[in-house]
């Protein structure tokens, strides 16, 4: 009964979205810096909604996540729905050849599932060097080298049998609708494709997102996907087993063994043994609220609880936001030392410490220990430390120093349901494009580059985030839900796209949120700022230069890029739940 008035709905709703993406303001002609290029700024003021609220990062996603919940669906059913979209029209930043992370609060508890990807049996740790050296970093993106088995597909149905309410096919067809009848390229996209120098090198990816003449095709062009929405229909009928096993899994191992110069080593066991993973919320208090993020293999919620536990003792409140440039609040340059300082401790620590969990031992509860956070804040003076070492958190292992170069391309879903249940799931094929194959309609990911190139460091101690088989990558995604400590209620669903930089984009929007009385449109929408125990990095053309001169003073580094994050987010207030969208990206959020 629900399938067909369901599916009609949205495919209505969807193709009245495409004539409406046409809209969004095109980029602005500056060069683009890969893997997250800018692709411009939109004023987003956040979108207020009394029973449910849905924020992603593109409109016809959002779209299709707001039907499934308008027909009965839950926040999980909806994430779905708008990640099978997201796969079609921003197949630069995630899709089912990619892998994710999804929290869930039911009412009751904060569940992980994780749908990483995994190493295939043949890797080993020498996957990334070539005559004893460690590949440059693209040498190793681009081909099969780079793919680990996807886990998106088996992850979003783990959720679904335990939180869906809604048929499984019908999740499906919002995305199949658009990949048939077709989708408008947004500007982002056509942004990204002009710049990428190695996506038109595969014949299939060619075919698809280039003219003839070698262009790419431009923005305002309509996009079919015949291979994906049939591949989309043999999932929504047969269910995950179909992406695994059979014609299929045979086809991604085929394109991973077929690259001319850079073959990868993934088989048909390694795609038929994968499993997602339910793990346990990892949580942490700050000031009123109780954070809740995902456990390791993500490296975020650690860091972020880090960094607050040293910030905790600060009073970040008296700190206020000054005015910036353009006359929107700006963080201050004492709020950004204090912060820039506490992170590089934080990454410096999870550089050396934080790996797949089923693989090594990492010292979570040392790593948050009040009294070792204690001693690592003394560490924060008037000055910047500049270039800060790992501690020796309690109950520490023995760790080499890392050698990770992280450049993901990403997407974030935020979802509050009517009945309270909340997602917040950030979802990855790692650069711009993956490993630029692309197979039946969508691209494969890159994600086993979040390894550590190296597997030994210098004094011959091993990389606890080396290559390792069925070893899951190190993730810096850092998908948040946020709890009232005192009444238990959820506060907030929040998270960004951006490689390790997504650590310091969620900080800064904590620290608005929670220190500065800011909503979270407004805590998305400050400068963003923070440093991965490198330079301070600073926001250009947004961060305030009395700001930037004073952190040059207190002796920081200063480097003025993009910082394109794609923050999403929902927020409860007053009259029920605020969507929050980042302006540097074309998301938007839906509810009512």
């Amino acid at each position: 009964m629900l399938r067909k008035p369901l599916g009609l709905a949205i495919a209505l709703a969807l193709l009245a979205g495409c004539a409406a993406q046409q809209s969004l303001q095109a980029p602005p002609a500056h060069a683009l810096v890969a893997p997250e290029a800018a692709s411009g700024w939109q004023d987003k003021q956040g979108w207020q909604g009394r029973d449910f609220m849905v924020a992603a990062a593109n409109p016809l996603a959002v779209e299709a996540g707001y039907q499934m919940i308008q027909a009965g669906g839950s926040a999980v059913d909806a994430a779905i729905a708008v990640q099978l979209v997201l796969t079609l029209v921003e197949p630069q930043s995630s899709g089912i050849g990619g892998g994710s992370l999804m929290l869930v609060w039911d009412g009751q508890k904060v569940a992980a599932v994780d749908g990483r990807e995994t190493a295939p049996a043949a890797a080993t740790d020498q996957l990334f060097m070539k005559d004893g050296k460690p590949m440059a970093f693209y040498d190793g993106v681009v081909g099969g080298r780079s793919v680990g088995a996807p886990g998106t597909v088996r992850a979003l149905a783990l959720a679904h049998q335990r939180y869906g309410k809604l048929p499984w096919a019908a999740l499906f067809e919002p995305a199949i609708t658009l990949a048939e009848q077709g989708f408008v390229i947004s500007p982002r996209l056509a942004a990204l494709l002009a710049k990428d120098p190695y996506l038109a090198k595969d014949p299939d990816a060619r075919a698809y997102f280039y003219q003839a003449d070698s262009s790419p095709k431009p923005a305002g062009t309509r996009l079919t996907n015949p291979a994906l929405a049939k591949v989309l229909r043999t999932l929504a009928s047969q269910g995950p087993d179909a992406f695994y096993r059979g014609p299929l899994a045979e086809a991604m191992v085929a394109k991973v063994h077929a690259h001319p110069t850079n073959p990868g080593v993934l088989s048909e066991v390694d795609l038929a043994s994968y499993r997602a993973k339910l793990r346990d919320g990892l949580c942490f208090d700050y000031r009123q609220s109780r954070v809740c993020g995902f456990p390791a293999p993500s490296s975020g919620t650690l860091a972020l609880g880090q960094i607050f536990g040293m910030l905790e003792s600060r009073d970040m409140a008296a700190l206020k936001p000054v005015q910036g440039a353009q006359g929107q609040p700006a963080a201050s340059a004492e709020a950004i030392h204090l912060y820039s300082e506490a992170a590089r401790l934080a990454f410096a620590d999870r550089n050396q410490y934080v790996a797949d969990s089923d693989y090594v031992a990492v010292p979570v509860s040392g790593l948050l220990d009040k009294h070792y956070l204690a001693r690592r804040d003394a560490l924060i003076g008037e000055r910047s430390m500049g270039l800060a070492k790992a501690g020796t958190p309690p109950l520490a292992p023995v760790r080499g120093q890392d050698a990770t170069p992280e450049l993901p391309s990403t997407s974030h879903i935020s979802i509050v349901d009517k009945a309270g249940m909340a997602v917040s799931m950030t979802s990855s094929i790692e650069d711009g494009f993956g490993s630029r194959l692309m197979v039946n309609g969508y691209l494969l990911n890159n994600q086993l580059t979040d390894f550590s190139f190296t597997s030994l460091d210098a004094a011959g101690l091993p990389a606890a985030n080396r290559v390792g088989p069925g070893k899951r990558p190190r993730s810096s995604m850092s998908p948040l839900l946020v709890f009232d400590k005192d009444s238990g209620e959820l506060e907030m669903s929040l998270g960004s796209p951006g490689g390790s930089a997504i650590i310091n984009y969620v900080g800064k929007t904590l620290l608005g949120t929670q220190d500065w009385g800011l909503n979270l449109q407004q805590a998305i929408n400050l400068p963003n700022f923070g440093s991965r125990n490198g330079p301070t990095e600073l926001e250009a053309g947004r961060t305030p230069a009395a700001v930037i001169e004073a952190l040059k003073a207190k002796g920081h580094e200063v480097v003025l890029s993009e910082q394109t994050s794609g923050l999403q987010g929902v927020q409860r207030n007053a009259s029920g739940w605020l969507g929050a969208a980042d302006p540097r990206r074309e998301g938007i959020a839906k509810g009512q």
